[in-house]
């Protein structure tokens, strides 16, 4: 399983993101984060862009890698759906993304997400990996 949407609050989407390691963690929680915003299984990845990340641990990559990925999406005015992650461990965590897509599209839109909320944010290792829960401001 990559992801799953655990709990719908009225201002906020909650999911769940699975991975055998931090980079998959990141692709699937990337995944989840773009099927909120559009309809994820109609993008085309056409277009790509480059992004490197920072985090002192896993739980700070992966907020900033999501927040990181709703404002270039929004700058390059993108709908993402493909996201190859590559993480570097020095002093912390480096994430080198290649995040692909296409042009925004009302026809293909969902829902606007603000942002990337702390609230019941949470990072863990888990025997199979990693397992992460993030909360999106609606």
């Amino acid at each position: 399983m990559r992801y799953k949407f655990i709990e719908d609050l009225v201002s906020d989407v909650m999911f769940e993101a699975y991975g055998k390691d931090l980079a998959e963690l990141l692709q699937n929680a990337g995944l989840a984060l773009f099927s909120v915003v559009c309809q994820i299984d109609k993008i085309k990845p056409k277009k790509s862009i480059k992004l490197k990340v920072k985090g002192k641990d896993e739980g700070d990559l992966l907020f900033t890698f999501l927040t990181t990925l709703l404002s270039e999406a929004e700058l390059k005015e993108l709908f993402l759906c493909k996201f190859d992650v590559k993480i570097k461990k020095n002093k912390g965590y480096i994430a080198e993304i290649t995040a692909y897509g296409e042009p925004i599209s009302t026809a293909k839109g969902e829902t606007v997400v603000k942002g990337v909320t702390y609230y019941k944010f949470k990072v863990e290792k888990i025997k199979k990996g990693y397992k992460a829960r993030v909360a999106c401001d609606i």
